[in-house]
């Protein structure tokens, strides 16, 4: 292969003229003086800072620069007439349209020369997408520290009523009722109550560590968590019918929140009452095993099931909706699967449409 070059570029002896890549360069290349003022430029810092060559080296270059970049822009010179190199050195110039543009400086001193010897990088478009990046950041934190705030809130201001409804089975005299059903019905309430008061005090202390990074574990029994759950929906699984299967004799225990493996129990078992088949009864089934080493907790039950080409990843999302049900709100399954995921397990879904669906839980080891 052939390379012709344009002998006008080549001098006498053959040698390629270094002047094309100063003036075809893409990068800021300058020539200054210890005293501060351009004494040679490439065309595109005429061209990025939109200002004639005549007009940049007429007056001092800290003219151009940001006024908040002035003090460090000096104090780095300085450097530079002490003969030190500068590198990475980023600040800001203001164009001759009053525009921003960011720049990255490598500079080099000849100090024989009282010169210095310099390269920049526009980094304008990197400072854009950083500051959009960061506000996005921003406006993410606030709006998530105003969800905490809400649930903590909304939590707390709760527990006052359910404190004063715990008051009332305490004062009722049940001696005075005969009915032996009357009765029943009031246990259960007030054991629901009870409940409704134990979660609504774990939430709020939950939410109070907000600002802690860890979540909070412990060694919690399956079998204790999942009656703990029962309890608390016993009206809702009575009238449902709902015949539920546990076994979690080959693993008993997990390190886990306490409150997300109870949030974990309480969303599955009520989607798959919610979600039962038209006229049927619900069947649910929940286990734990060891598969290859991996501790997994399994749910299944046999209900409307999913069409997994339809909602693919969109099952996990947030106030995603896959039937039509009056009280769905899309917020259970986006709940289990961030519990799931912030203490580093995995949760896959098998399932088809009138099938029921099967939710495989695998446990960070």
């Amino acid at each position: 292969m052939t390379y012709i070059v344009n002998t006008t570029n080549v001098d006498n002896n053959g040698i390629f003229n270094l002047e094309v890549f100063f003036e075809l360069s893409a990068d800021l290349l300058c020539v200054a003086g210890y005293d501060g003022y351009f004494r040679r430029i490439n065309p595109i810092v005429s061209k990025t800072l939109g200002y004639t060559n005549e007009e940049l080296f007429a007056v001092p270059i800290h003219t151009f620069i940001h006024p908040d970049d002035k003090l460090i822009t000096a104090e780095n010179r300085k450097n530079l007439t002490r003969n030190e190199p500068l590198l990475n050195f980023e600040n800001r110039y203001v164009t001759k349209s009053g525009e921003i543009v960011w720049l990255s400086w490598t500079s080099m001193p000849l100090d024989t020369e009282q010169l210095v010897f310099a390269i920049a990088k526009n980094i304008t478009h990197k400072k854009k997408t950083e500051e959009d990046r960061n506000n996005l950041l921003a406006n993410l934190t606030q709006v998530n520290n105003n969800l905490k705030q809400l649930n903590y809130t909304t939590s707390h201001n709760l527990r006052s009523p359910v404190n004063n409804l715990l008051s009332v089975f305490n004062i009722l005299d049940t001696t005075k009722i005969q009915d032996k059903e009357t009765l029943e019905f009031i246990e259960v309430l007030k054991l629901a109550t009870e409940n409704l008061k134990n979660t609504l005090n774990g939430y709020v202390e939950d939410l109070s560590q907000k600002d802690i990074l860890t979540i909070h574990t412990e060694e919690l029994d399956f079998n204790d968590c999942f009656n703990d759950v029962i309890h608390s929906l016993r009206s809702l699984i009575n009238d449902s019918g709902a015949s539920i299967h546990a076994d979690f004799s080959i693993l008993p225990t997990i390190n886990f929140n306490k409150s997300y493996l109870e949030s974990i129990f309480l969303n599955l078992i009520t989607n798959a009452i919610k979600y039962r088949k038209i006229g049927s009864v619900p069947v649910i089934k929940i286990q734990t095993i060891i598969e290859n080493g991996n501790r997994q907790l399994i749910f299944s039950d046999e209900g409307l099931g999913f069409d997994m080409e339809r909602v693919k990843d969109k099952i996990f999302g947030f106030n995603q909706k896959f039937h039509n049900n009056i009280d769905s709100k899309g917020i259970g399954l986006y709940l289990v699967y961030n519990h799931v995921t912030n203490l580093g397990g995995q949760i896959i879904v098998e399932s088809d449409m009138d099938e029921g669906a099967k939710f495989i839980i695998t446990f960070k080891e």
